[in-house]
């Protein structure tokens, strides 16, 4: 696969931030919309200060979302998870009633009287305008796919795709290994079985017995594996053309898609080399899928 008012003029949100940390960040006006990168705002006399919105980056797991909310709210730990049964979210059959993947990320204003079942409500009814719409369900139906698996497929572009300008490729990449009956090997999904977000995939790690490792089981997770935004929802149902059936992150800003799988291993290896040279906080960003720890076909 991301409440007092301040004293000072400039309002104060809390952002769940790229590693699932809590911080403030300065902004203007709050208002619903797509999550954007603002100046982090240095803690100091406002810390103990309730926000006035909360933003939720794309990516997010729904697990980080309940313990952003539970902060922002300033509530014990768990409560937001624990608010799901009373919360009644309008989602779609297939969810079963998890609301992974349908907890848009956006910027959500927050008062006295917001809780975290209002909260909640909001995400998923932002997921539903979003999703519900005539182009979405058109593209899912003309990509032989329901909404809800459009979504999941969504949800592994975002995790998987180092730009926005991967993400159509990512999608391809997808397609194309579900419509030739090849396991996706996604670390992302493995990940989310694991519940972890660390760069490195065992060999040990990809024979877990879990629906979610890509590595053992067909087709695609049962569910979504995170919260994905606009672009990656766009990407999940107009996939680039392309035969690519690899990909791998050899370092930033250089990632490389391919049909062929000995090229795909000598890209893999590149990928292993410049890891092991980077430092740690540098490789940290680099994407791995799918099957490049270690590789398969």
């Amino acid at each position: 696969m991301q409440m007092n008012t301040p004293s000072r003029s400039t309002r104060s949100t809390i952002r769940l931030t790229r590693r699932g940390r809590i911080a403030l960040i300065a902004t203007g006006a709050v208002v619903a919309g797509a999550a954007v990168a603002v100046p982090l705002l240095t803690l100091g006399e406002e810390e103990d200060a309730r926000p006035e919105a909360l933003v939720i980056p794309e990516g997010r797991r729904a697990s980080q979302v309940y313990e952003a909310v539970d902060k922002a709210l300033a509530l014990p730990a768990g409560t937001t998870g624990k608010s799901l049964g009373k919360a009644r979210l309008k989602l779609p059959a297939d969810a079963e009633g998890n609301p992974e993947g349908y907890l848009f990320p956006a910027t959500y204003p927050l008062d006295d009287k917001t809780t975290p079942e209002k909260l909640l409500r909001a995400m998923v009814d932002a997921a539903n305008r979003e999703f519900n719409g005539a182009p979405v369900a058109a593209g899912a139906e003309r990509n032989a796919m329901n909404v809800y698996q459009a979504v999941t497929i969504a949800s592994i572009v975002q995790a998987e795709a180092a730009t926005e300008a991967d993400m159509g490729k990512v999608a391809r990449v997808v397609f194309n290994r579900l419509e030739r009956g090849m396991p996706l090997q996604m670390d992302s999904t493995l990940k989310y079985a694991l519940n972890r977000s660390t760069l490195n995939t065992t060999e040990d790690d990809t024979k877990i017995d879990s629906p979610y490792n890509s590595y053992q089981r067909m087709g695609l997770p049962p569910t979504p594996i995170a919260n994905p935004g606009s672009a990656a929802m766009r990407a999940a149902i107009n996939p680039t053309p392309g035969d690519w059936l690899y990909f791998v992150t050899v370092k930033p800003g250089d990632t490389r898609f391919t049909a062929d799988h000995e090229e795909h291993q000598r890209n893999v290896a590149e990928f292993n080399e410049n890891r092991r040279e980077a430092p740690s906080k540098g490789a940290s960003h680099q994407k791995s899928s799918p099957g490049t720890a270690p590789a398969r076909t």
